[in-house]
């Protein structure tokens, strides 16, 4: 099958930079775009302590985000290949990760979505539960995850 627009979810972890380093290699065999998805959750910034400026905090939250994905663009260059990133905020009671992240693939209209998954097993899994396994249940695309060394 030939893809033509591959999306990748990132989140800073080493899983997800092998996930990001294989859909680099795909788009480029392929000649497809690309688009790097790192979602932002405002409800981790409420989690802190009561006298926080959250406003302040979330704004630092987002400037964390963009140059995290400036970081991932100058790398991609290098690869030459059609790219481009976007920085998503999940809102607080607006749904869970997976959701988000599947509401980009079809707003861009992806016809693969790669992710990496670190491959928890028994009571982690069942505690932490996985977004790569939600993503699955509910992607309308295949999905290619890559797994942790």
């Amino acid at each position: 099958m030939i893809y033509q627009r591959i999306m990748v979810a990132v989140d800073g972890s080493e899983i997800s930079y092998l996930a990001l380093q294989e859909a680099i290699r795909l788009a480029k065999d392929q000649h497809a775009e690309l688009r790097i998805v790192h979602v932002i959750d405002e409800s981790i910034v409420y989690t802190t302590e009561s006298h926080v400026d959250y406003a302040s905090l979330w704004q630092v939250y987002r400037e964390e985000g963009l140059k995290f994905l400036d970081k991932l663009s100058e790398e991609i260059r290098k690869a030459q290949i059609a790219f481009d990133c976007k920085l998503v905020e999940l809102k607080p009671f607006s749904g869970k990760l997976a959701e988000k992240i599947v509401e980009e693939v079809k707003v861009w209209l992806a016809d693969l979505l790669v992710l990496g998954t670190h491959g928890r097993r028994g009571l982690n899994h069942f505690i932490l539960g996985s977004v790569a396994e939600s993503v699955i249940r509910i992607a309308p695309t295949p999905v290619l995850l890559i797994r942790g060394r």
